[in-house]
């Protein structure tokens, strides 16, 4: 009767602990909805632990609770964007949270217009908010640090895909663009523009022009040789594109006389030479276009009355005429007002 008895704790004792070790060490953990667990910074161990039921991560908090304070996880709360994977277990989930192993966020930036675009790029992204990026990318402190004013702010911006962490402050992120930024203008990049006579800010805002224009690369570096053309003669650039940015009007499909008495020191029909600033930031593709432009005696330059997204160069205005006429007759027909 002894052994029986004897018999009956132990196999108590080994189904209660294997129940606790299957809850500690066992597939108990579910990935939320966005596989993502978010912890904001200053985040108490409590409100960690309600966010891991409400999002159904874990079921219960008791053996949380048991594991969290052997490992003293309630003491070491870390911010952070973490990668919760599904069969994961309680005790693989609490030391991921207790050392930080974060999921790194990729920061894939494109083509952006106003630094209200890049702190709302930022904010949808990361912990801090567009307020504060704003705050950052205004400071004149900011400024002075990446050598830029409130016009060339967005050279410091190449269009890249970036890792950083998700509760990195607007600062860092900042720093981290403006980093990138002094490795892509590296020697040759930088002789290139010397070269041209521009400096990299006017390289990067003439790139910025090229951008808008065309999206073919077999024309990129044909426009960036009329426009280097156009400075080097004293010829206005009269860029459709300055204008746009000029009157913040991005939709705009045809450029009218209207338009282009628009008073901005951006609208290059009233001003000679480049704009005081980029208006986009353009691809690296776009960049290099620029430096590597072949040397044209090209002034003038029109979209071809098709569909092909390419255009027509030439250096005479009578020619340049012929070709406009062509195009607002292919805008005409096609109903492009």
């Amino acid at each position: 009767m002894k052994k029986k008895l004897i018999y009956g704790i132990l196999l108590i004792v080994l189904l209660v602990g294997g129940y606790a070790a299957w809850q500690v060490f066992g597939p108990t953990v579910s990935a939320p909805e966005s596989k993502y667990f978010y912890i904001k910074t200053g985040t108490a161990y409590s409100d960690v632990r309600q966010s891991l039921i409400d999002q159904k991560i874990i079921s219960s908090t008791y053996f949380f609770d048991l594991i969290s304070k052997q490992l003293k996880y309630p003491r070491l709360v870390k911010a952070g964007r973490y990668q919760v994977k599904n069969g994961s277990s309680i005790f693989t989930l609490i030391r991921m949270l207790r050392s930080g192993n974060q999921a790194p966020v990729n920061l894939v930036i494109n083509k952006l217009r106003l630094k209200e675009d890049l702190a709302q790029k930022i904010a949808a992204n990361f912990e801090c908010d567009s307020a504060s990026v704003m705050d950052v990318l205004t400071d004149t402190k900011t400024l002075q640090k990446f050598n830029v004013n409130n016009n060339t702010l967005m050279t410091i911006v190449v269009p890249n895909t970036y890792s950083m962490l998700w509760n990195a402050s607007a600062e860092k992120i900042i720093d981290k663009l403006y980093n990138e930024k002094e490795k892509f203008w590296n020697t040759d990049r930088l002789n290139k523009a010397k070269a041209l006579n521009l400096t990299p800010e006017q390289v990067y805002t003439m790139a910025s022009i090229v951008e808008e224009e065309t999206n073919k690369e077999a024309d990129k570096g044909k426009i960036a040789s009329v426009y280097m053309n156009r400075i080097n003669t004293g010829i206005k650039l009269q860029a459709d594109p300055t204008v746009k940015f000029a009157m913040k009007n991005f939709g705009l499909k045809r450029i009218l006389l209207k338009h282009l008495a628009f008073d901005s020191p951006y609208n290059t029909y009233i001003n000679a030479g480049l704009p005081p600033g980029p208006i986009c930031t353009p691809s690296t593709k776009t960049i290099d276009a620029v430096l590597n432009a072949p040397q044209t005696n090209y002034i003038y330059f029109v979209a071809r009355p098709d569909w092909s997204g390419l255009s027509n160069f030439c250096q005479s205005y009578e020619e340049h005429l012929v070709n406009a006429k062509n195009y607002q007759h292919f805008l005409d027909s096609v109903g492009i007002k």
